[in-house]
């Protein structure tokens, strides 16, 4: 009677370590699916914002506000941007930083479009490229959070992840255009 109860404490104390076993992998798994599903958010969230600060580039091309170089530089770096692949998307979005930071660079530009009622454009766009700045950096920490899940060996022996990609970084020049000396006429 004495070995029977002994063998039945070790079968439940085996069976309460199976059962905990098997809690934590459904807590890491589940912890992995919720973090690739703020990946994709993070993600629809940068890519709204890369749209609007492209679509807010392209209105003030389009506005008359410029001269026609300004106005040109802005309007083909903004097109690019909307129209690029996945595989040129980081490259045309930082080609629009840059031709942001070119444009505003100008000596007085704000102060010119704030004289030409433009001062609502500017305004629409710096909050545009400050939301891609924004939206970027969280992306990319839901992705290192999300790949660090990933490299646990648990995870790995299991496979938890399935067949998921893994997600990548996106590295773009996100520097909004400089608000410079004139801002404050703006």
């Amino acid at each position: 009677m004495e070995a029977s109860i002994e063998l039945l404490s070790y079968v439940v104390s085996g069976l309460a370590i199976f059962v905990l076993l098997g809690l934590y992998v459904s807590w890491r798994a589940t912890r992995l699916d919720r973090l690739h599903g703020r990946v994709e958010a993070a993600r629809a969230a940068l890519d709204a914002a890369l749209v609007r600060r492209a679509a807010a580039a392209l209105e003030l091309a389009a506005s008359g506000l410029l001269d026609p170089a300004t106005s040109l530089l802005l309007a083909g770096a903004a097109h690019e941007a909307r129209a690029a692949g996945e595989d040129r998307r980081e490259l045309a979005e930082s080609d629009l930083s840059r031709a942001l930071r070119a444009a505003f660079g100008q000596p007085d530009f704000r102060a010119r479009l704030a004289d030409r009622d433009g001062g609502a454009l500017v305004e629409e766009l710096d909050a545009a490229a400050t939301k891609v700045l924004l939206a970027r950096r969280f992306y990319n920490d839901a992705v290192a959070a999300t790949r660090t899940s990933r490299r646990r060996w648990l995870v790995r022996a299991l496979r938890l992840a399935g067949h998921a990609a893994m997600p990548a970084f996106f590295e773009i020049d996100d520097v909004p255009p400089d608000n410079g000396p004139d801002a404050d006429t703006a």
